[in-house]
């Protein structure tokens, strides 16, 4: 797939044709019948974009699978022959060379790697210790709140009670208020527990102003430009891929390049091996 017949669906953002009646028509009808255009157009690009990604995904794991390990013994017999040239001349740079090819077959993972996230400057944390140990993990400090912060969290939950609401939206807001209280008592914050209190004094914040039917449409149609431009720099990534690019060299039997690269890398190996032989011999 390239981005050219991806965008045979046709703009995402654009309107249908104008027909004679549509002058007759509500300016929101108009807008109503190029949202679902360009819904459609988007579902057909998705569909197409998606399509792709998955037989890039799909050759990927066959290339890894089918070429990966000629590819690693390439890599091997590279470090072996480096190894070898650096025995025989003891040129310090040869010695480098073999150093840097050894270390692209077999990387070593830091220490910050194999514990990112669980050493600090003075050594593992204590959670990561008593994994690696076996033993239990400290329980966390017990909180106790203060009498101001009880006497706050007591006033709240008497006030902001969900069983108070006449209604289901006023409940829903409860729940959420309460949770935020819950939470704050449970870490003994009076501070939070004031704010909550100013919170609800105020009440619930006024309601904003519904947008216009016609200014949802609008918006919508930006929504489905902005999606399709992703999707496009999806497809363009795709395209521009290493494995994308070996797609494109053989569309309509990518297996048979596999084949092809396999033959090379035979090859590739196979001199390796006799240069290898030179050497040691």
């Amino acid at each position: 797939m390239t981005s050219a017949e991806a965008e045979q669906g046709g703009g995402v953002a654009g309107e249908s044709p104008v027909t004679p009646q549509d002058g007759a028509a509500r300016p929101e009808e108009r807008l109503e019948r190029a949202v679902r255009a360009a819904e459609q157009a988007l579902i057909e690009y998705e569909i197409a974009v998606e399509t792709f990604r998955i037989e890039v995904e799909n050759f990927s794991r066959l290339h890894h699978q089918k070429l990966g390990p000629m590819y690693t013994r390439l890599d091997e017999l590279d470090a072996q022959i480096a190894e070898a040239r650096a025995e025989r001349t003891g040129d310090p740079e040869d010695r480098r060379k073999a150093d840097e090819a050894r270390a692209r077959v077999m990387p070593m993972p830091g220490v910050e790697e194999l514990f990112h996230g669980w050493m600090d400057g003075g050594g593992l944390f204590p959670e990561a210790a008593a994994m690696l140990t076996d033993q239990p993990v400290r329980p966390p400090q017990r909180v106790r709140p203060s009498d101001g912060a009880r006497k706050l969290y007591r006033e709240l939950a008497r006030q902001a009670h969900p069983d108070l609401a006449q209604d289901d939206t006023e409940r829903a807001r409860r729940e959420e208020f309460i949770t935020r209280v819950n939470a704050a008592y449970a870490r003994g914050d009076e501070p939070l527990l004031k704010e909550l209190a100013e919170e609800w004094a105020a009440g619930p914040a006024p309601e904003e102003p519904r947008p216009t039917p016609a200014d949802e449409l609008y918006a919508r149609l930006e929504w489905l430009a902005r999606r399709k431009e992703m999707l496009a720099q999806v497809a363009r990534e795709l395209e521009e891929s290493a494995i994308g690019g070996m797609l494109r060299l053989a569309p309509d039997d990518p297996d048979a390049l596999l084949d092809e690269i396999a033959e090379q890398l035979l090859a590739q190996v196979a001199e390796r091996e006799a240069e290898l032989a030179a050497l040691l011999g």
